[in-house]
């Protein structure tokens, strides 16, 4: 396993997400979930990072339950406040605790600041920073930090304004280098002194694989390696990327990190230019550019599974398989009970008009998209 220092203290370059274990009825698969970070324990990855509302609050529970048998200190925790789940940081950090089953946090985020809850975060009535500070002087929190869906402007502002962060998440991939505009991110934290976290380092799993055209590309020229690789190796081939995150469901996919993990490979300056070729002619076929981080389901009063549905909005975006359609709009709380409420939008960190592709999907208006 590859580690970088930060702050003298040795972290695994990958860490472990847990806003995407294996879940069984939805819940938690436990037994399955719990091989998983024991495995990661085992292959020397030290770093686990949750929330507040992963998994509707189960997460925080599961890696307090899956890791007390471990030494606390061969390990590091990261979880995080989210002001739309609860403004009360006092409340949600002590319940935070005893979910986790410890009495420190290695490290504390402020979760998705963006252009919707910045103003909540920075309201001096609230003073969410005095407290974070102050359970820092206490030993309860370690570092302090936040994640990022903001524009780069919001982005400025929020580490503007303080200079008690000691690093920031966002997200980060080839792809969204020039879709999210996640390059001027990059460097604003970067100008900023500030070690960069990296979240959806193969976008909810999309850059896992992009096609036959393109993974035959990427496999021609490193056929050694799997397409995720050239994700996570572009990741760290950028100085400032401390940790890359990885929300690892399944086996397979963490024995396949842990593997690349092993030894770092720049690319070079022509496997840069093919993977940014291979980005741009797959950004074109993505109509909808859905992460499947679930942030808009918690909400949704109707409960549509939307990630699933927008990502069959993209799959018939390209096949116009009307058969495929038919079959899938005969479940139940398919597209067609969506509201129009706006709740998910408004949650998602992509800004999709989640509404609006429903209703196309629902009507069929997909097969008439170009």
């Amino acid at each position: 396993m590859l580690y970088k220092e930060f702050q003298g203290i040795r972290l695994s370059r990958l860490g472990m997400g847990n806003m995407r274990l294996p879940v069984k009825n939805e819940k938690i698969d436990r037994v399955k979930a719990r091989e998983i970070i024991d495995y990661a324990m085992k292959q020397g990855i030290n770093y686990y990072d949750t929330a507040y509302v992963y998994h509707q609050g189960e997460s925080e529970s599961f890696l307090g339950e899956a890791l007390k048998n471990y030494p606390r200190d061969s390990y590091y925790l990261a979880t995080k406040f989210y002001v739309d789940a609860n403004p009360s940081i006092e409340e949600v950090f002590e319940e935070q605790l005893k979910r986790l089953g410890t009495d420190y946090i290695d490290f504390y985020l402020l979760h998705c600041v963006n252009e919707e809850t910045i103003d909540k975060y920075m309201d001096e009535n609230r003073h969410y920073l005095d407290y974070l500070k102050e359970q820092k002087e206490k030993g309860r929190i370690r570092h302090i930090g936040f994640s990022s869906h903001g524009k780069p402007e919001t982005l400025e502002r929020f580490l503007n304004w303080s200079d008690c962060f000691e690093f920031v998440q966002i997200q980060l991939n080839y792809l969204d280098w020039s879709l999210q505009n996640a390059k001027r991110q990059y460097e604003i934290i970067t100008e900023h002194g500030l070690p960069v976290w990296v979240m959806e380092p193969v976008r909810g799993g999309k850059l896992a694989s992009l096609g036959e055209k393109y993974d035959a590309m990427l496999k021609k020229e490193k056929p050694e390696w799997s397409i995720p690789a050239w994700a996570f190796q572009w990741l760290m081939g950028l100085d400032n990327v401390t940790m890359i995150l990885s929300g690892m469901t399944t086996m397979e996919q963490i024995q396949d990190n842990v593997a690349t993990f092993q030894k770092a490979e720049p690319l070079t300056e022509e496997q840069t230019m093919l993977l940014q070729n291979v980005a741009a002619g797959y950004e074109s076929s993505l109509a909808v550019p859905c992460t499947a981080c679930r942030y808009c389901c918690d909400g949704c009063p109707e409960k549509i599974n939307i990630p699933v549905w927008m990502n069959l909005y993209n799959e018939l975006s390209l096949t116009k398989d009307r058969d495929r359609w038919e079959q899938a709009m005969k479940q139940e709380n398919g597209p067609e009970v969506c509201i129009g409420c706006g709740q998910c939008t408004t949650h998602c960190p992509q800004n999709i008009d989640v509404p609006g592709y429903l209703k196309k999907l629902a009507e069929g208006r997909v097969f008439s998209e170009s």
